[in-house]
């Protein structure tokens, strides 16, 4: 299918930098929305990257100078996110003022919403703007994220001659992919599962209302499989996505999955109970599941039954253009989940 395509320069590349992979996407504009140009991941060393931190810059920026070559990718302009310890995200309720005065009224008392010294933290905010005729008051959501980090990651990017010019926080990536693809009225938690952390993000009427991430992920998983069985690190993925049969290892993988992923389910539990509390007449329709972990074979099903939400694996690219003899739809289909973040960054317009 030949469609007239806007400027390619016109949308980021979106670069996701997990714990475990960096997953590239870059997307172009057509008259019939979004189409799929390249995308791609790439394992890292362990330890390179934790909790959101660089441990390993020179290692990451190999990885991602060799996706940009493998993927023939030539536009210097791209985003990341973030997320861990590092980034905070907190929604405070505020008088509504005129932007210029609200922005005056966050960076001066910025210091009781934010545990981080204030000089050490690069600040932003959107007013949600849910004020009514009978409030005069608003939601707005606040993002304070560490300098050290977010610089570490700038001067990786620079050093490869790329141009980053978009930091988003992996709950907004995540929701705005899933906004595009779905209809914004909907109440749905958003539940990205990666590596070493767990992203949760509850939307109601298109708002987020609750955001959180907690320090769990789907290497846990790996880990106890690896050392129950003394086998390599390879090995263990392959029976926890269930790609090699399990025989007689079934009954204590088992036990592991068990344990573990009811540690998931409390957190998951724990926010949407909290949106329960603050919403008791807008019940969610679903769970959508994306990231990594959420191929672990069996995990939709114990979603299902524990939080009892219809459960299903996010497909960023539903309804965005793709040239099937370019990309093949069912490995498109395959790596959706783990892509819906750096999706979501790729989707964002150059600000630059």
């Amino acid at each position: 299918m030949n469609l007239p395509f806007l400027s390619r320069e016109q949308l980021v590349v979106g670069v996701d930098i997990g714990s475990h992979a960096v997953k590239v996407c870059q997307l172009k504009r057509t008259e019939k929305g979004y189409a799929v140009a390249t995308l791609g991941s790439s394992v890292l060393p362990e330890g390179a990257v934790d909790d959101g931190a660089l441990n390993e810059p020179e290692a990451v920026a190999k990885i991602i100078s060799e996706l940009f070559k493998n993927l023939k990718i030539k536009s210097k302009k791209v985003g990341f996110s973030i997320s861990g310890y590092s980034v905070i995200v907190k929604k405070v309720n505020l008088n509504v003022m005129e932007d210029d005065k609200l922005e005056e009224h966050i960076m001066a008392e910025a210091e009781q919403y934010i545990p981080f010294d204030i000089e050490d933290v690069y600040l932003d905010f959107q007013d949600l703007k849910t004020n009514t005729p009978d409030s005069d008051r608003t939601d707005v959501m606040l993002v304070a994220a560490k300098k050290e980090i977010i610089d570490g990651y700038l001067e990786m990017l620079q050093s490869l001659g790329l141009q980053p010019v978009i930091v988003d926080v992996d709950g907004f990536a995540l929701e705005n992919t899933y906004e595009y693809n779905h209809p914004k009225n909907e109440n749905v938690a958003l539940v990205d599962i990666g590596a070493s952390k767990m992203n949760i993000n509850i939307l109601s009427g298109g708002i987020s209302v609750v955001a959180r991430d907690i320090v769990v992920g789907s290497r846990q998983l790996t880990d106890q499989i690896q050392n129950a069985f003394d086998l390599t690190y390879e090995e263990a993925e392959a029976l926890k996505l269930g790609n090699v049969p399990a025989n007689e290892k079934q009954p204590q993988i088992e036990t592991i999955f068990t344990s573990t992923c009811t540690q998931w389910v409390l957190e998951i539990k724990k926010a949407i109970d909290l949106y329960h509390s603050n919403h008791p007449d807008e019940p969610l329709t679903k769970l959508v599941l994306s990231g990594g972990g959420s191929k672990v074979l069996g995990l939709t099903d114990f979603l299902t039954s524990e939080t009892s939400l219809p459960v299903e694996l996010f497909n960023p690219f539903e309804n965005m253009v793709v040239n099937s003899k370019m990309i093949d739809p069912e490995y498109l289909k395959a790596i959706g989940p783990e892509m819906a973040i750096a999706t979501g960054i790729a989707i964002r317009p150059s600000a630059v």
